[in-house]
């Protein structure tokens, strides 16, 4: 794979933007059993897709899951998680019945919360060093 496969091209930008989210599950239940981890999976591609966005990795536990998603700078990320949390909410409450008895007052599978994180080529540290370290013109 090439270090330069992962930068995409708009009409007026160059761009190689990533985000790392974490979805726990409403009252930190433990709901998800490998099937549904697979289910979710799937949803939540589709939905990626939906805003030209690409899901790179994705992998849970009982009670989370991480993204790994590629994205334009199009895309407000707080409208995708939204997307993502309701429709894959909707689907696995459609698809598998028996998650209802994790959220029985509020019909959410998700915390209202999640993270979100950036994920750059360098550290922090380096990439402030780099910009400090520019020439200023006099």
């Amino acid at each position: 794979m090439n270090e330069n496969d992962d930068i995409r091209k708009g009409r007026h930008c160059v761009y190689d933007l990533h985000v790392h989210l974490v979805f726990v599950t409403k009252y930190r239940h433990d709901v998800f059993t490998g099937e549904h981890l697979t289910a979710l999976e799937h949803v939540f591609a589709d939905v990626c897709r939906s805003f030209d966005c690409r899901l790179e990795e994705f992998n849970g536990e009982t009670d989370h899951v991480h993204l790994l998603v590629a994205f334009p700078p199009t895309v407000e990320l707080s409208r995708l998680v939204n997307s993502l949390k309701g429709v894959s909410s909707r689907i696995m409450r459609r698809d598998y019945p028996e998650l209802a008895r994790h959220y029985w007052r509020a019909q959410r599978l998700w915390s209202p919360s999640y993270y979100a994180g950036t994920n750059g080529g360098a550290p922090l540290d380096t990439l402030k060093r780099y910009i400090e370290n520019q020439n200023r013109p006099e």
